[in-house]
């Protein structure tokens, strides 16, 4: 610590320099006797104790090992490394460097200073390197060590280098070098289009001859009369080939052109030196990146094959109960689908869960930073979607409806044709397709006409007004025959009339009839209005529900005889109580 303090006093201070002062011998002798006994001292000590010579040892050992992990860095002018310095955790390397480096180009800058000024003068912690008032560094004893040589031998090469630095700094920045520096790189900027322009004509020159020679020979890949490959897309492939290795020669000729170009500038011949390293370290952090994520890439693949060898079980068993093969208390059938895609939902989560550390890069903040903004987006836009998936699920499981049921839900009636996660399908009498989300349905109410119709039957009902000057018993007795005479109602149970209200002008009769067949109700109640304008009418009695003022002079019934006016035409009547 005491030297790097020393250090930073020494080249970051501009005051004068400490000289040596000279001593006579006579101030010597005392030094000298006090040396020999101090050394016989210790060789009487290491002959007696040999455990402390190893601590000793130990202790060289140990810092010399630590020296060794001092830190250091090179001292670059114009791209090219002169030479390394040491550093500590006071002065780090890198800082002293570029401190060092800074100073050498203001010396170089200073054209009043020959390069040949530049020299070692001792000082009291080290050897400073000099130029005409300009202090340039102080060559520690560590940096020497760092390069296994004496530090006169050091300091020498340091010197040496730094003139040859500030003469090549001072020539490649002179008028001379800026003009030749102008040439080469037109004639290289010439060099570079003209080599692009032919590498572009011989490409286009191969693709003709391969068009010529080769095009008629390229056949389509298929299995019988299915293509797999068509002959064009073949040839689009081998097009692209083309393209892509006269795309990689002319990048190549840009490197070649660019790492020149810049080498020939002092500025930025450092770049130009550096310019592979910035496209191959990417590409080897990239490649030692994969090396060594080895082991969990192989983590990951067998938790992979795992989780998908356990859903294709699984999936195999709940297959095996949609199908009725295996039989579980108390579990519907159709539930079979729908909970092999829960526990799918949940042992990809459990997988996932898993498998999260072992991803490349997952410790990284901007992993976990995409993660949440992800989370979020996801949690803000697919409200809706989770909401319908888990309505979904919930009507599944109530078994409000099944696939081919006839539903009313809301003012939509129809016939189940599809149940998914987020939305139901129905198909209405009209043959159309009516998606309705499922939350909706959920929050509705709804209608199941077959759920209860294929066992006990469907009740279908109409009413009619009828006045009070016809007896209710004759009323009643109609509506029974022409529901006898319709076809597709069950005979038992019997058919059945309710009076619903006695109105002002009319008494409101409900015809109730039981249906077997919930998807025939447009075609019954159809049927069954015709039998009953037909028995009203074979009776003569009038069906008038609107209120009236007075009885019309003529009844309002239709004569037998003009029961097929043009344009109906005479069917043959079913015989009386068979459907």
């Amino acid at each position: 610590m005491q030297s790097a303090s020393v250090q930073g006093r020494s080249e970051l201070s501009s005051g004068a320099m400490t000289r040596p002062r000279r001593r006579g011998v006579g101030h010597l002798l005392p030094s000298v006797i006090v040396a020999a006994l101090l050394v016989g001292a210790l060789t009487l000590d290491m002959a007696v104790n040999p455990a402390h010579v190893c601590a000793a040892d130990e202790s060289q050992t140990r810092g010399a090992d630590s020296e060794a992990e001092l830190p250091s860095a090179p001292v670059v002018i114009d791209g090219s490394v002169l030479f390394r310095v040491r550093g500590t955790s006071v002065f780090p390397a890198d800082k002293r460097a570029a401190g060092i480096a800074s100073r050498i180009k203001a010396l170089a800058a200073d054209r009043t200073v020959s390069a040949d000024a530049v020299r070692a003068v001792e000082v009291e912690t080290g050897s400073a390197i000099v130029a005409d008032g300009h202090r340039v560094m102080v060559v520690l004893d560590a940096d020497a060590r760092y390069e296994s040589v004496r530090p006169k031998v050091f300091t020498e090469a340091v010197v040496h280098a730094i003139r040859a630095a500030v003469t090549d700094y001072r020539q490649a920045r002179s008028r001379e070098a800026s003009i030749r520096t102008a040439v080469r790189s037109g004639i290289a900027t010439v060099v570079l289009a003209a080599l692009v322009a032919l590498v572009i004509w011989l490409s286009r020159r191969a693709q003709t001859a391969l068009e010529a020679t080769y095009r008629q020979r390229v056949q389509s890949v298929g299995i019988k009369s299915f293509q797999i490959v068509r002959a064009e897309q073949i040839w689009v492939a081998l097009r692209g080939v083309l393209l892509g290795a006269r795309t990689i020669v002319i990048l190549g000729l840009a490197f070649v052109y660019l790492q020149y170009v810049l080498g020939l500038l002092p500025w930025t011949r450092g770049t130009a030196n550096r310019l592979l390293q910035y496209v191959l370290d990417p590409l080897a952090t990239m490649g030692w990146g994969i090396v060594n994520a080895i082991p969990d890439l192989l983590f990951l693949v067998i938790l992979f094959f795992v989780t998908r060898y356990a859903l294709k079980v699984i999936h195999m068993f709940f297959a095996a109960v949609g199908r009725g093969e295996v039989a579980l208390s108390g579990f519907e059938r159709d539930w079979a689908d729908p909970t092999y895609k829960l526990l799918r939902v949940a042992i990809v989560a459990l997988a996932l869960v898993v498998a999260y550390p072992y991803i490349p890069g997952s410790g990284s903040d901007a992993f976990k930073g995409i993660s949440i903004l992800l989370g979020i987006v996801f949690s803000l836009g697919s409200s809706s979607t989770i909401a319908n998936v888990i309505a979904g699920y919930t009507m599944t499981y109530r078994r409000a409806f099944r696939i081919g049921d006839r539903v009313k839900i809301g003012d939509t009636v129809g016939d189940v044709t599809e149940m998914r996660l987020q939305v139901t399908h129905l198909r209405t009498i009209k043959n159309e397709e009516v998606i309705i989300p499922n939350s909706s349905i959920l929050s509705n109410e709804v209608v199941n006409y077959s759920s209860l119709g294929h066992r006990h039957g469907l009740i279908l009902h109409t009413t009619v007004g009828i006045g009070y000057e016809t007896p209710w018993r004759q009323v009643e007795a109609m509506l029974l025959i022409a529901a006898e005479r319709t076809p597709g109602i069950m005979s038992d149970p019997k058919p059945f009339v309710r009076q619903l209200a006695l109105g002002d002008f009319a008494i409101t009769y409900e015809i109730n009839v039981y249906c077997g067949n919930p998807h025939a109700m447009a075609q019954i109640y159809t049927a069954l209005h015709r039998n009953i304008l037909d028995v009203f009418n074979e009776h003569g009695i009038q069906i008038m529900t609107p209120a009236y003022e007075g009885d019309p002079e003529v009844p309002k019934v239709v004569p037998k005889e003009r029961w097929f006016d043009a344009p109906a035409k005479p069917v043959a009547e079913p015989e009386t109580g068979k459907p």
